[in-house]
């Protein structure tokens, strides 16, 4: 049985879906005004680890991440570049699109955007009203009474008389407590805005989320996920609206994945040690980086250091070497008789609670067996890396063509800076000059011109490449 760490009730428990066979998923997404970094990176690949792995288990999961296009920091993003928002937003989604395609992440079945969802978030915010959980501010903002909710503060652990006499809040004369947040924001001038029965204006960030995974996957699902930033008071504020506007229990269980650290601080714009997805993609194969985040617990900090990354890079080389030299139409897996009982240790691990880091020491007990058999019982070797390739594709990993994976380095490149001087990236082939070379050494050789033909292999070999002469031509891997 599937067992998750539900941070409402703060223990492991089993995971039992509302409808037999059906999960519904629900995630907080980006807020598109800049480049992802790798904090948005370690959410899309957890999430898509867990939608994948529930999606093994045979469940029809219906996954739902929404996108923020309407914030304070954008409407400041466009004003400081000049821009419209709608084309701000535009370009940002195409990357968020962009990096996730590279890290392997599925995309989701739907991604409601909050500038679509103003209907939804005005019906909700009228029945808040009318249950007496809301109100219309002096200063015309709409309001969520805090106070009116009993269970505020269960998500947290945090009581409402703990957060008004200790939490910094902010002081506003339109507010009756200063607990409350804001529902809908009165228009400002040059800000976009929509017609409300309580004027023009625009939603409050928390009331998007809620309109939007109420109105996708009804009023009571069963897993919401986000970063662990998020659980106060974003998702606490979540919590309140929906079950104040529905009057059910919102979400079964909720996952908050760990802070990214850079060298061991938490990783944030005010300290300076802020990478964006394709700042780190310009140095680092994708799949060393969804490799990276999957070889940690989902619930750990996340420690970002380029030390860490080349170790996942070797890792994942190790495990791309034990499938070298198999065939390349596998057969099926090994089945659990024949004494392996790897696919059994695999979903041990990923039966407690996604616990990936004991999940991936499967992967590399697999490659030494693979590594083993490979003299002796080449039949054997080849069934054990069905397996090992079976079992990646569960984390999206090791679906690459080894002998390829070794010819060939990827990385994102950067290319022009755009409009606001951030550098956009376009994949490419950094392997064109070895390739080149080896061409080269071809003329060489067919000319027989010896001494060259050896300065080259020489010049390779010192590049770490190593060329394997043979009747069909000059294959070539890295040591």
């Amino acid at each position: 049985m599937l067992k998750i760490y539900n941070s409402l009730t703060r223990q492991k428990e089993e995971f039992r879906p509302i409808e037999p066979g059906r999960v519904r998923m629900y995630v907080c997404g980006m807020t598109v005004y800049d480049y992802c970094h790798l904090g948005h990176a370690r959410v899309m690949v957890v999430f898509d680890m867990v939608a994948r792995y529930l999606r093994h288990l045979g469940l029809d999961v219906t996954y739902v991440r929404n996108v923020t296009d309407i914030d304070d920091k954008i409407i400041k993003r466009a004003a400081e570049n000049g821009e419209d928002i709608g084309a701000l937003t535009a370009r940002f989604i195409e990357a968020m699109h962009e990096d996730e395609r590279a890290l392997g992440v599925l995309p989701p079945d739907h991604e409601p955007r909050a500038t679509a969802s103003i209907a939804d978030i005005l019906a909700m915010i009228g029945t808040l009203i009318e249950r007496g959980h809301a109100y219309v501010g002096s200063n015309g903002d709409v309001f969520y009474a805090v106070s009116s909710f009993g269970g505020y503060g269960r998500l947290s652990g945090k009581n409402l008389e703990e957060l008004q006499a200790g939490e910094r809040v902010e002081v506003d004369a339109a507010k009756r407590d200063p607990m409350d947040f804001v529902l809908w924001k009165s228009a400002k001038p040059g800000e976009p805005s929509w017609e409300s029965p309580w004027g023009p204006g625009r939603p409050g960030w928390h009331i998007e989320c809620s309109a939007m995974s109420t109105r996708c996957l009804g009023a009571h699902f069963d897993l919401h996920g986000g970063g662990m930033d998020l659980q106060f008071p974003h998702h606490e504020n979540e919590i309140a609206q929906s079950e104040g506007a529905t009057g059910e229990h919102f979400v079964n269980y909720w996952m908050h994945n760990g802070f990214v650290r850079i060298n061991e601080e938490k990783m944030s714009k005010s300290l300076g040690n802020f990478f964006t997805v394709r700042e780190v993609l310009a140095r680092y194969r994708p799949e060393v980086v969804r490799f990276f985040i999957l070889n940690s617990h989902y619930r750990s900090p996340l420690n970002y250091s380029d030390e860490n990354l080349d170790e996942a890079a070797a890792a994942l080389s190790r495990l791309y070497t034990a499938l070298r030299c198999l065939p390349a139409d596998l057969p099926l897996p090994l089945g659990e008789g024949r004494g392996e009982g790897f696919s059994s240790r695999f979903a041990d691990a990923m039966h407690d609670d996604f616990n990936t880091p004991e999940a991936v020491a499967v992967l590399f007990d697999l490659a030494r067996e693979i590594n083993r058999h490979k003299a002796a019982e080449p039949a054997k070797a080849a069934a054990l890396g069905a397996t090992l390739k079976s079992l990646g594709n569960v984390l999206g990993l090791l679906q690459a063509d080894p002998d390829a994976y070794f010819k060939t380095s990827i990385r994102i490149v950067p290319r022009q800076p755009s409009a606001d001087g951030v550098f956009d990236f376009v994949t490419a082939d950094p392997d064109a000059g070895i390739k080149a070379l080896i061409q080269e050494r071809e003329k060489a050789r067919k000319e027989k011109n010896w001494a060259e033909s050896d300065r080259i292999r020489d010049e390779l070999k010192a590049q770490g490449v190593i060329l394997e002469d043979a009747a069909g031509g000059t294959t070539w891997r890295r040591e």
